[in-house]
């Protein structure tokens, strides 16, 4: 009887993960790493307002600031040896972007952590996300290889920034991002 309920506490969180709509606007693998993210991504302006309306997580306005440095890689893995982001600390520059890639056990997203962000870049952060999302900061779910989501971390002041795969977050799937 434990587990059948395992079994439905597993299911019901594998439907909740893909649950994400359609992906029409889906990143992959094609994308390049540097003009890619110089303009907005389609469904990007207004979000910051829509998700503050729907879940309050984001306060004001952001507008998705384009890329106008270095964009990084950091890919996204489930495997045997655990789920994670590598790497799990990464240093960027203002204006720098990141590109997150999708390697193995998914589904996995971006989210910002809403607790560590400072109340005035809520917005910022949550414009900056490229594509559709499902919550404030938090990216759409990645389902398969070579998928992508980028960040931009224009117009975002200095710190470090907590970075979750929400599906994975109770395996410790974390990663910290600092902006310099």
């Amino acid at each position: 009887m434990r587990l059948n309920g395992l079994a439905l506490v597993a299911s019901a969180l594998v439907l909740a993960a893909c649950g994400g709509g359609d992906n029409a606007n889906t990143d992959t693998g094609a994308a390049t790493a540097t003009p890619a993210a110089t303009t907005p991504a389609t469904g990007d302006t207004g979000a910051a307002a829509g998700g503050a309306a729907a879940g309050g997580a984001a306060t004001g306005t952001g507008t998705a600031a384009a890329i106008t440095g270095t964009t990084h890689e950091v890919k996204m893995i489930g495997d045997d040896k655990g789920y994670r982001f590598e790497p799990a600390k990464i240093t960027v520059k203002a204006g720098d972007g990141i590109r997150y890639v999708f390697v193995s056990g998914g589904p996995h997203n971006v989210a910002f952590d809403e607790n560590a962000v400072p109340a005035d870049m809520k917005a910022q952060l949550d414009a900056n996300i490229q594509g559709e999302k499902i919550a404030p900061m938090a990216s759409r779910m990645l389902n398969a290889p070579n998928e992508v989501v980028t960040v931009s971390f224009a117009n975002v002041k200095p710190g470090t920034y907590k970075v979750v795969c929400q599906p994975h977050a109770a395996m410790n799937m974390f990663q910290d991002v600092t902006v310099q």
